[in-house]
């Protein structure tokens, strides 16, 4: 079951962003007066196909499922057979260069516009995040070394405000890629407002492909080991727990949080636990023996007892102009942060294992689909812009190749000679194989 949800959230995800991006193509090139022959949804062999609308533009499924395009009139491609007076004046090559860099610019643009439109969507609706809260960190990190306290909620980094966890976690990437200080504004419960200052030098050698804000200690507060129902018959009742009991020690080690407490539950391989805590005011201590349960190849030990506390949340919601700001603003943040991201990779900063492809996607999707809505659309989006930046780069046989030879085009006064456009577009070909077979190398080294 989990491997038809990753497949049909991964055709739905890839699909949708193919026919968005091409649709931006297809819509300016009209508007232009240019006629679109094909409109194909994936590449290679054309397996099913359909002729619509005065110019018969035959709309088609292809066989290889990774991308699309859009077919125009191009005298370049018609063997030297004649065209009409009226074709003439619909062919590609022969509109002037701004209306060609619109018509290519136009399905990177479709893409950002979608993210937009999602994350606008989302703000309106209303998403539930965990607060900016942080937990304790570690001695040795240097969040704690530039003061931070677990319970400290951080409300602005760099004069960013700052009220979510995702909000945290992306201005801390930010400042680490930048090698910048980090400026911290925190609310610390019973003292008030802190500033403290985490310096540039504490980014100095980390890898950016890791968990970066984990490993500098900022750690999402978890909520405490508070039991909440008790399965009626499972281990906890008969072992005589309760709900409100706060558990704080497992067989002597002290439990950090629920997750602690869960995580050393599943794993006991069902033997007798030490239980100490509090319950109300006073001390209790007891022994539970968890549950054994086998799934598939996996044991896993339970106790039959729920949170009784979750993560502080909160809601954020915008009205439909500012939740399109927001969602601009952010497309705009994911873009710089995506080239700056590969530009570190051309440099040596950053590994080349960053490079994913399709099986890490649709793993993602998978993921993000099962968590819910939200969390689809919101990896959706974020995808969405991906493809918008990676096809404006400037390389032949993608957009952004395109728009520097109209470029150049402009600044010349002439267009780029054809073969040199002939020689670029089988290196531009030979550098794609190369980073699709490099993302499929990354994928496949995951997994294993």
């Amino acid at each position: 079951m989990n491997f038809l949800t990753t497949l049909l959230a991964f055709a739905v995800a890839l699909g949708s962003l193919i026919i968005f991006h091409e649709l931006g193509h297809y819509w300016v090139a009209r508007l232009c007066g240019v006629k679109v022959l094909r409109f194909s949804v994936g590449m290679g062999k054309v397996v099913w196909s359909r002729r619509v609308g005065p110019d018969q533009t035959e709309w088609a499924v292809s066989a290889l499922p990774l991308g699309g395009y859009v077919k125009m009139l191009d005298s370049r491609e018609l063997d030297g057979a004649p065209l009409s007076e009226a074709d003439k004046a619909r062919e590609f090559t022969r509109q002037n260069v701004w209306k060609r860099i619109a018509i290519v610019a136009a399905g990177p643009v479709a893409n950002f516009l979608l993210a937009i439109f999602l994350f606008a969507a989302l703000y309106m609706a209303g998403i539930a995040e965990p607060s900016s809260k942080v937990a304790p960190p570690a001695a040795d990190t240097a969040a704690h070394q530039a003061g931070l306290q677990g319970g400290d909620v951080v409300t602005s980094v760099n004069g960013e405000r700052v009220r979510v966890w995702s909000d945290l976690r992306w201005a801390v990437i930010q400042a680490a890629i930048d090698k910048r200080d980090m400026l911290l504004e925190v609310d610390r419960p019973g003292s008030g407002r802190h500033t403290l200052t985490l310096p540039s030098r504490a980014f100095s050698g980390m890898d950016l492909e890791s968990d970066v804000a984990g490993k500098l200690g900022f750690g999402l507060s978890r909520p405490p080991a508070l039991l909440g129902e008790i399965v009626k018959g499972g281990a906890a009742e008969r072992a005589g727990l309760r709900t409100g009991d706060l558990v704080e020690r497992l067989d002597g080690k002290p439990v950090q949080d629920w997750i602690d407490f869960q995580s050393t539950i599943r794993t006991s391989g069902g033997k007798p636990l030490l239980v100490q805590g509090m319950r109300g005011r006073e001390p209790f201590e007891l022994t539970v023996t968890p549950d054994v349960e086998r799934k598939g190849s996996v044991t896993v030990s339970k106790i039959g007892a729920y949170a009784g506390q979750g993560p502080d949340m909160i809601e954020v919601t915008a009205g439909p102009v500012e939740a399109v700001a927001k969602g601009a603003v952010k497309v705009w943040d994911t873009s710089v942060l995506t080239l700056k991201m590969i530009g570190k990779m051309v440099v040596g900063e950053v590994s080349w294992k960053n490079v994913t492809g399709p099986i890490t996607i649709a793993d993602y999707a998978g993921q993000t689909a099962r968590i819910g809505a939200a969390s689809y659309l919101s990896f959706i989006a974020f995808i969405s812009i991906s493809l918008g930046v990676m096809n404006l780069l400037p390389i032949p046989v993608l957009d952004g190749g395109l728009l520097l030879y109209y470029s150049l085009e402009v600044l010349t006064g002439r267009p780029v000679p054809e073969r040199f456009g002939e020689i670029a577009q089988r290196l531009g070909v030979g550098l794609l194989v190369t980073l699709m077979a490099l993302a499929v190398f990354n994928d496949v080294v995951r997994l294993l």
